[in-house]
């Protein structure tokens, strides 16, 4: 990236209004800034370094409010920032301070790390009211600064993986603490996108036989004031300050390529990318909070206000305020990031946190509203994975069923329900057989299919999957809020002691109940998604908030324990096992009776003595055994979508029970004899090439779950 020549800029011309942010066309630079209320908007010139202002120039041409100037003696490598000048009357929603520099919104690089004073706030802090104080400090020494970029890559023959949704298993993973410890990522690689794009870690990947990585936020963001004041960092990265710019902190070269040499590298390999993206809430946080971006560009505009007094910010997100997408600039400001990551950044899809806050007309949800018809008329938007975290924590911000067709959700009653009905609570049955076949009581009403549904039984927020069988209560002193934080709604089970036990039994149930978790997962219909690291046993020792954890307590330990290699070993057989058979992976729903021209229903459930499932017993309150029979024969043509297909007959065995279960092995659609495919109560899972006929007794053991294939009779 070449250098920002240190001599003033003698030139200016008026530019154009779009595209907005700083454009380099190969002759010099377009800048374009949205400001509705803005009386003046100043453009300012560092040094290389970021650190010392060389020049300031007037923008004097606005364009239906765009300020903007073309610069042609400006070059990629120019380190810029703004200030605008307006009105400062917090009681009309205004907090104008041209003392502040502010980032550029568009920038596609932001270079160098807020350094944390009182002066990055508009109003003299400690102030009884922050409306009351003006604050004349200049920040621009502690402030990041944007970074002109030369988008020119070599993407030679990248093209999308395009996984079909009911074959995606999506992987969660943290881009740094993917690699931190790492072996065999090079150490200066560690924590990079040079280093998750690296050989030994993509060959992990495909071993696993993930299709899908879904990346925690690569959005520049920052470091809470009060975090960095206990010596902790913003390590999940859910505090955002630039929609177009990747983390550089992930960044080994220095260089934004590098992100693009990473999805390249991952296409490669046939693995899609999906950011994880916060477009909800800034880092600005609520009226106390510091001066960076959108709040002294134009706060009235950027921001959800309360109408009754504008001083204060409508807060949907829990982090102080919300971003208003109902203003049609700041809607195209979404727009044009997101199309911005899939045509630059060439990534597959995204998943929206906090989705609902994006979707409020005036206060409510809308699903019909001009968030989701933006991405639905869009050549570019609506061919792309869009994933919603379908709540927020305003009013009726629960959502989960309600996103509008092509959209799949988060599906957090499969995890709670999935989680209680393993850790043995009562009465659950049935809706486990509305989680395990897809949701259909949440998706079905409005056209979508199985994909719909995101499944998964741990996420980066909560504990993992070791966690989850290890510990009853969260242990989250390390983060310095006295264990308050994180929520206190686990659905776990220690199975007998606290934390880390060398009581062989309660470890052997454990490893138990962490095959059953990931097999039931795998054999659900709809998405399944894995937190990185849970197929290896990952644990953060009880914290189910490590946001802020930075250190080993959140990175994934690579050095395996014999237990943690079986229980990979066995994931990587799942997931194979899910690529192999379409019948668990259908694109609809079950329907309980026959299709056309097949003997058998789609799906039969099953008591233990291998009768069809009853009223009476699905009302039972303290059943926890059932099984099902899943028909591959019935599999029908829009399962296949260009021609017929069939598969196996699987008979799956459920016992949440601590007691051993004889189960009956029916005789369903002909068959004579079954195969056993694995049993969660086996060490590793895998038999050794076991069978049982139909009409005998299969001994499915306390807390276990067992997988058979049919093997069909003889004509």
């Amino acid at each position: 990236m070449s250098q920002q020549p240190l001599q003033p800029i003698s030139a200016v011309w008026p530019g154009r209004p779009y595209p907005h942010g700083a454009t380099w066309d190969g002759e010099g630079v377009n800048f374009a800034l949205f400001s509705e209320h803005a009386l003046q908007v100043e453009l300012c010139v560092f040094d290389a370094s970021g650190k010392r202002e060389l020049q300031r120039i007037a923008l004097r041409e606005r364009t239906h409010h765009v300020w903007h100037c073309y610069l042609p003696e400006a070059r990629p490598g120019m380190h810029y920032g703004y200030r605008v000048h307006g009105p400062y009357e917090p009681e009309r929603g205004h907090r104008f301070n041209p003392h502040k520099l502010l980032l550029d919104p568009y920038a596609h690089c932001i270079s160098g790390a807020l350094r944390w004073s009182d002066a990055h706030y508009g109003y003299t802090l400690g102030s009884k009211r922050e409306d009351l104080s003006f604050d004349h400090r200049d920040n621009a020494g502690g402030v990041p600064k944007s970074v002109v970029v030369d988008s020119a890559f070599s993407w030679g023959d990248d093209r999308r993986p395009n996984v079909p949704s009911n074959d995606m298993v999506i992987y969660e993973m943290h881009v740094a603490g993917y690699t931190r410890r790492h072996p065999q990522v090079p150490p200066a690689l560690r924590g990079s996108y040079a280093g998750l794009s690296s050989p030994a870690v993509i060959d992990h990947l495909r071993r696993l036989g993930v299709t899908t990585i879904e990346l925690l936020p690569v959005h520049a963001f920052i470091d809470d004031r009060p975090l960095v004041e206990r010596g902790l960092r913003n390590y999940w990265g859910y505090n955002s300050i630039g929609y177009f710019a990747p983390e550089m902190r992930y960044c080994a070269s220095g260089s934004v390529a590098e992100f693009k040499t990473m999805v390249k590298a991952l296409h490669s390999a046939g693995i899609e990318v999906i950011l994880d993206v916060v477009y909800n809430h800034t880092a600005e946080a609520d009226q106390f909070g510091p001066t960076l971006c959108f709040r002294g560009i134009d706060n009235a505009s950027y921001y959800r206000l309360k109408p009754e007094d504008p001083r204060y910010y409508v807060d949907y997100t829990g982090c102080g305020n919300t971003l208003n997408a109902q203003h049609p600039r700041v809607l195209q400001l979404i727009a044009d990031s997101l199309r911005y990551w899939v045509t630059e950044m060439h990534v597959d899809g995204f998943r929206f946190d906090l989705a609902v806050a994006l979707a409020r007309e005036h206060d409510a949800f809308d699903g019909g509203g001009s968030f989701f018809d933006v991405l639905a008329q869009d050549p570019v938007l609506s061919q792309v994975k869009l994933i919603a975290e379908p709540w927020d924590l305003g009013g009726s911000g629960y959502q989960v069923g309600n996103f509008p067709n092509r959209w799949a959700e988060w599906n957090d009653q499969y995890r709670d329900t999935m989680r209680a009905y393993w850790k043995g609570d009562r009465g659950l049955i049935g809706n486990f057989a509305r989680r395990l076949t897809g949701s259909a009581d949440l998706y079905a009403h409005n056209g979508r299919g199985t994909s719909a549904s995101i499944n998964f039984i741990a996420a980066h927020d909560g504990f993992t999957l070791h966690d989850l069988v290890s510990y009853d209560a969260k242990h989250n002193e390390p983060n310095g809020e006295h264990n308050r934080d994180g929520h206190n709604h686990n659905v776990s089970w220690n199975c007998g002691v606290e934390g880390p036990t060398g009581d062989p039994a309660i470890g052997a149930l454990r490893e138990r109940q962490k095959r059953n978790l990931l097999a039931t997962l795998l054999l659900s219909q709809g998405v399944p998604m894995l937190r990185a690291g849970d197929e290896m046993g990952g644990t953060q020792l009880g914290n189910n908030n490590a946001y802020c954890q930075d250190n080993p307590q959140a990175w994934i330990d690579w050095a395996l324990a014999p237990a943690d290699e079986r229980l990979l070993e066995f994931s990587i057989r799942l997931i194979a096992l899910r690529r192999r058979h379409p019948i668990f992976r259908r694109h609809d729903f079950f329907e309980g009776r026959p299709p056309p021209g097949a003997a058998c229903k789609d799906i039969v459930w099953l008591m233990p003595d291998g009768i069809e499932m009853t009223t009476e017993e699905w009302n039972k309150d303290y059943a926890r055994c059932l099984g099902v029979y899943l028909s591959g024969d019935a599999l029908q043509d829009a399962d296949a979508r260009s021609h017929a297909i069939h598969d196996a007959n699987f008979l799956v065995l459920f016992n949440a029970h601590h007691d051993t279960i004889a189960f009956r092995l029916p005789e369903l659609n002909g068959a004579r004899e079954w195969l056993l495919e694995f049993d969660t109560a086996l060490e590793d899972g895998a038999p050794q090439s076991k069978s049982a006929p139909v009409g005998g007794d299969y001994l499915l053991h306390g807390r276990s779950l067992a997988l058979l294939r049919e093997l069909p009779g003889r004509p």
